[in-house]
C-alpha cells in the first residue's frame, strides 16, 4: 500500500484529493490541514509521496520541502507540489529546495491522477534500486569475509610452516604479534593498522625456511659465517612474500626485511637508521626482541622480565626506536600478562 501524505490549509481541497487518492489502486490516503503535523508525521513515518501545497500559513510550502528534505532518510522521496501561481521564480525555489513535480490550481483529476503514478513508480524504482544495492553490499561483504578467511588460512600454514622450520614456539609468534599490537595501540595507530600488524607479524621470520638445518637447528653460537647465512632469511622472507596482493602479506614482507634492522644504522640487512626504517619493522623489533630475552634456548637461560625491560630502555635511540620502547614500557603490565597467558607449552588456537 503506497502511502501518501496530503498538506493542504484547505478542507475543500483536501477532501477532493484524498477522494482523488482513494480512486488509485493501493494508495492510502494521510490528509493534514495544519502543515507542522504533516511534518511531523513524515518525519516519525514513511511515505511513498508527499503532495503539498504552496500557500499555507505557518509553513508554506517552500519551507515545508526544505525542512521534510533535511529528514534523514527523504532525500529521495516524490514531492508534488500544488500552487495557484505561474511565478517562475517560486517554482525555481522550489525546485532548489526539493520539489519533484508541480501541479496548477486547479488541478485536474486526470492529470493529477497521472503525475501521482508516474511519481509512484518512480519511487518504486528508487526503494528496488536501494533493496538491490543493499543486496549487493551484502553479497559484497560476503564475498569479502570469504577472501579474508581464506587469506588468513594461507597466513596460518604460512606459520605453521616457518614453526616447523624454526626451533622457536608457536607461542613465541602470537606473544611478539600481541606485544606488536599493544605498541602499535600505544603510538595512536587506527585500529585497522592495529590488526594488520597483529596479523602480519607471526611471519616475521618466515625466511628462516631457506635456511639450512645445520645453522638453523645449530645449539649454542653461530660462527661469523654461519650467521652472515643466517642474516639472509630477513631478505628471503621479504622475496616470499613482496609480489603477494593481500595487504597482509604486504606487511608481513615489509617487517620480514626491516624487523632487524636497528635504529642507529648497525643492523641488516640494509643498514637503514631512524625513521627510514618502516615502523611496523620497528615495532616489531622492539617485540621480537624482548619475547626472546625471556625465552629459554640452548645458548641461554630466560632473563627476569625486569632485566629485559632495562634492555630495551638501554637499547633506545641505538638498537631501538625511542618511541617505540617508551610506548612497550607504558604498556608493560598489560605485556607481563600475555606473557603469563601464552606459556611455551600451550598452543592456544586463536590469539
Amino acid at each position: 500500500m503506497n502511502r501518501i501524505a496530503i498538506i493542504d490549509d484547505s478542507a475543500i481541497n483536501l477532501e477532493v484529493f484524498k477522494d482523488w487518492v482513494k480512486k488509485l489502486k493501493d494508495c492510502e490516503a494521510l490528509p493534514f490541514q495544519e502543515a507542522p503535523e504533516g511534518l511531523r508525521w513524515c518525519s516519525e513515518n514513511l511515505p511513498d509521496l508527499v503532495i503539498v501545497d504552496y500557500q499555507m500559513p505557518e509553513l508554506n510550502g517552500l519551507e515545508f520541502i526544505s525542512r521534510f528534505r533535511k529528514i534523514g532518510g527523504r532525500k529521495e522521496i516524490p514531492v508534488l507540489m500544488i500552487t495557484a501561481t505561474d511565478d517562475k521564480t517560486v517554482r525555481y525555489q522550489a525546485l532548489d529546495n526539493g520539489a519533484t513535480d508541480f501541479l496548477t490550481k486547479p488541478p485536474d483529476r486526470r492529470e493529477f491522477e497521472a503525475r501521482v503514478r508516474i511519481m509512484l513508480k518512480l519511487n518504486a524504482s528508487r526503494k528496488e534500486q536501494a533493496n538491490y544495492s543493499a543486496r549487493l553490499a551484502e553479497d559484497i561483504d560476503r564475498a569479502t569475509a570469504n577472501v579474508r578467511a581464506r587469506e588468513e588460512e594461507l597466513l596460518t600454514i604460512l606459520s605453521v610452516a616457518a614453526e616447523y622450520r624454526d626451533p622457536e614456539t608457536s607461542a613465541h609468534t602470537k606473544r611478539m604479534a600481541l606485544f606488536s599490537e599493544l605498541i602499535a595501540a600505544e603510538l595512536g595507530l587506527s585500529p585497522d593498522d592495529q590488526a594488520l600488524i597483529l596479523k602480519a607479524a607471526p611471519l616475521h621470520d618466515i625466511g628462516k625456511i631457506g635456511i639450512a638445518d645445520v645453522i638453523l637447528l645449530k645449539e649454542g653460537r653461530l660462527s661469523p659465517e654461519e650467521f652472515a647465512t643466517m642474516k639472509k632469511h630477513a631478505r628471503l622472507g621479504y622475496e616470499l612474500l613482496k609480489d603477494s596482493k593481500s595487504e597482509i602479506l604486504q606487511a608481513a614482507a615489509e617487517i620480514a626485511l626491516s624487523h632487524h634492522e636497528k635504529f642507529d644504522g648497525s643492523g641488516y640487512p640494509g643498514g637503514l637508521a631512524g625513521t627510514a626504517i618502516p615502523l611496523r619493522g620497528r615495532i616489531v623489533a622492539v617485540a621480537d626482541v624482548f619475547d626472546a630475552l625471556l625465552s629459554e634456548r640452548p645458548y641461554k637461560r630466560p632473563w627476569l622480565p625486569e632485566r629485559a625491560f632495562d634492555f630495551l630502555q638501554n637499547g633506545a635511540n641505538a638498537h631501538f626506536d625511542p618511541c617505540c620502547v617508551d610506548a612497550f614500557l607504558a604498556r608493560r603490565d598489560e605485556a607481563l600478562e600475555i606473557r603469563a597467558r601464552f606459556q611455551d607449552e600451550q598452543f592456544p588456537d586463536e590469539m
